[in-house]
């Protein structure tokens, strides 16, 4: 493969080029890797919804692109964090089909406890991961960054153990992370975190009654 001065190039600096060429959808600029991050990502959500644990598996390849997207964003908090959703997924996906005492999980409620517990470790993790972005990284949105990435932790764990507070957290995050992407200029994320928070409220609903349900 070569350049247009005539030079040769490798077929995965072509691709990676490819990948990131602007596209115009909808009058939305985005780029291939960033719709292909899309689809997989609101497949995920639909999945988890319906607990289907192969939701897990897309979940694991969305994280794998979204990374490279966030990466050329420099956003990276939630470029590191997409390697986090990709080992817990693995987590959650043995979680599901095995959580309890080798049987499937069951939708469940926070107790006041692990309720105080998650806002702890969301409020710790913004420290730490803020103060880190800030002082080891060239992003413009440190503390956006650390606050958002934070909560995606917490929401993405209470997802692998089924508690129906994760989509509490999901509203929260997504509906400042369309803001985020905006800003960024990733039009299609945030149009796709727009989703998020109409697909979280949805969940919302769903996971509550079957916990009622099982009350």
């Amino acid at each position: 493969m070569c350049n247009d001065a005539g030079i040769a190039t490798p077929l995965h600096e072509h691709t990676h080029e490819r990948m990131n060429d602007t596209l115009t959808i909808a009058g939305l600029l985005t780029t291939p890797l960033e719709l292909v991050s899309f689809i997989l990502a609101a497949i995920t959500v639909v999945l988890n919804i319906r607990q289907k644990h192969w939701a897990w598996l897309f979940s694991i390849v969305s994280s794998a692109t979204y990374a490279a997207v966030f990466f050329e964003a420099r956003l990276y908090g939630d470029m590191g964090l997409q390697f986090v959703f990709i080992a817990a997924s693995i987590w959650g996906w043995h979680q599901w089909l095995r959580g309890a005492d080798q049987q499937p999980l069951a939708v469940t409620r926070l107790k006041q406890n692990g309720r105080i517990w998650s806002l702890a470790a969301w409020l710790v993790g913004f420290v730490l991961l803020s103060g880190f972005l800030d002082h080891f990284t060239d992003t413009d949105v440190p503390h956006a960054d650390g606050f958002l990435t934070a909560g995606s932790l917490v929401g993405q764990l209470l997802l692998a153990k089924k508690k129906v507070e994760n989509w509490h957290v999901w509203i929260a995050v997504d509906i400042l992370y369309v803001g985020l992407y905006v800003y960024k200029g990733l039009m299609l994320t945030a149009l796709l975190y727009g989703v998020f928070v109409l697909l979280a409220i949805a969940g919302l609903r769903t996971w509550s009654a079957i916990a009622r349900e099982r009350a």
